[in-house]
């Protein structure tokens, strides 16, 4: 079954699945989860390893199943992730439809950025959406048999079982305004604002029912936080924040950042620089890296894919300092069946190449 969803993220906060698309062999079904029917049928379905999932860029689908109903997906087959292993450089589903089967679908920007959640739905929404899956199926027969004659199924089966572990996880309400846009430039004190100003807007976020963005925006907020002083007013993206009650408590929440003790972000464990020995030991693993990137980059060369899916970086970056983990490296979590299986030898042997030549 080829399967697609639609949300409301761009539009509501928090956001919601709104459609569910379903593609079987000759009919295609469009299952509102905001009519109110039981959804528990289709969990079972998703959760049945004999029943195939074919999706696109699975990951953000996947994540909205677990948020909205703790839905897991079992049989998992991502044609974007086929595609990457096909040699495809563009990933999008209008693109890989049109280079694999000559298929063109629409693709509405206007639509891609449409309010979902309303009902009822247009018809042109309702033929976008089913476009979506309409032709999945015979995506995944192409695809199938391009990866068998390539050798390469049973990789994308191994990327799509790891893929389908993906789960919901959200933000740390203490520290997402870390990962605001712009809030790296700010001082300590300035981050001490910054929380106060992400606070309020996620509390009018979910009064309102609208996204963060909608409320106040990034730029406006770093804006507010390196200069907590200023006239809110003329800065753009403030909202609905310059006037009225909102204006009082925008006050307020700059009061409190001012006042309270300044924030200091976490900072990643860095290694301390390099001096003498230890200098001439940093340019040996560097070195290292370098032979092993370039090994990456010949094997995906004959392959015609991208380095990353040869080997993983961190896993050249642990061998580059302790080339006797090479061995180790085949056993490693970030380390898939398959790469050891198809690069392992080779990956011993220009690690063998590399220690001999120091």
């Amino acid at each position: 079954m080829g399967l697609d969803l639609e949300g409301d993220g761009m539009h509501r906060y928090p956001a919601k699945v709104c459609l569910l698309q379903v593609s079987v062999p000759g009919a295609i079904y469009l299952i509102d989860p905001l009519s109110g029917i039981d959804m528990a049928p289709l969990g079972d379905v998703l959760a049945d390893q004999e029943v195939e999932k074919i999706v696109h860029s699975a990951d953000h689908d996947l994540r909205g199943l677990d948020r909205d109903w703790s839905f897991r997906v079992q049989g998992l087959f991502d044609t974007a992730i086929a595609a990457a292993f096909l040699g495809h450089s563009r990933m999008g589903l209008a693109t890989v439809l049109s280079e694999t089967l000559g298929i063109e679908i629409p693709k509405s920007r206007r639509l891609q950025k449409s309010d979902w959640s309303i009902r009822p739905l247009r018809d042109d929404a309702l033929r976008y959406a089913a476009s979506d899956v309409a032709h999945l199926l015979d995506l995944r027969k192409e695809m199938g048999s391009r990866l068998a004659e390539l050798g390469r199924a049973g990789w994308v089966a191994e990327e799509c079982e790891r893929l389908s572990r993906v789960r919901h996880t959200p933000p740390d309400p203490e520290t997402a305004f870390l990962s605001i846009k712009g809030s790296h430039a700010l001082d300590p004190a300035g981050l001490a604002v910054l929380r106060e100003l992400a606070d309020l807007r996620e509390r009018h976020a979910l009064r309102r029912g609208r996204p963060p963005f909608w409320v106040m925006s990034n730029e406006a907020m770093v804006t507010l936080a390196a200069d907590p002083g200023a006239d809110p007013g003329p800065i753009k993206g403030i909202g609905a924040f310059g006037g009225g009650s909102p204006a009082r408590e925008l006050g307020e929440a700059l009061r409190r950042g001012i006042e309270a003790p300044p924030y200091v972000r976490p900072r990643p464990e860095r290694r301390p620089r390099p001096r003498g020995e230890a200098r001439r030991l940093e340019e040996v693993y560097r070195k290292r890296l370098d032979a092993l990137k370039a090994w990456r980059k010949e094997r995906a060369a004959g392959l015609c894919v991208e380095p990353s899916l040869v080997w993983p970086m961190a896993s050249m970056e642990r061998i580059s300092r302790e080339p006797g983990s090479a061995a180790a490296e085949m056993e490693c979590a970030d380390v898939r069946r398959w790469q050891a299986a198809e690069f392992g030898p080779s990956l011993a042997a220009a690690v063998r190449g590399l220690t001999e030549a120091e």
